[in-house]
């Protein structure tokens, strides 16, 4: 790990709810929050959510600038960034995120929408030769 990162990490403040904590009702924040335990309600922050292995959270909506799912969310989930579900993990709703990585051996029940991408830039809607062509040009 590159030492930029550590400290990053290092002075980064994370908030836990612990493994035997259960919480009901509406979280806020601005930083970051590992959920360990179970959560039911809102969450509405500008921070990033972890949802920790064997951790539940079931909420009305999720709003945060990411989301790494190791544990189970249930409910529709928007990140102004990006959305993480990790292997073993289980997600039941909606996603919105600018990026989305499923890693194998994750559950996925619910549909997915794509934010901040130039719709402008349809590389799926030309022949595979005229792209060619174009990084050739573009190389050459």
């Amino acid at each position: 790990m590159p030492k930029q990162e550590g400290k990053k990490k290092e002075n980064a403040a994370i908030v836990v709810l612990g493994k035997s904590t259960s919480f009901n009702g509406s979280l806020k924040f601005r930083e970051t929050l590992r959920v360990q335990g179970k959560f039911k309600g809102t969450i509405e922050a500008t921070g990033a959510l972890i949802v920790d292995k064997d951790a539940v959270v079931e909420a009305d909506h999720i709003s945060v600038s990411s989301l790494t799912v190791y544990g189970t969310v249930i409910g529709a989930v928007h990140a102004q960034d990006k959305i993480d579900m990790m292997s073993g993990a289980e997600v039941h709703g909606d996603v919105t995120a600018a990026r989305l990585r499923i890693a194998d051996g994750v559950l996925f029940d619910g549909q997915c929408s794509m934010t901040g991408v130039d719709k402008d830039v349809e590389i799926f809607s030309r022949p595979t030769e005229e792209i060619k062509a174009e990084l050739q040009r573009l190389n050459g």
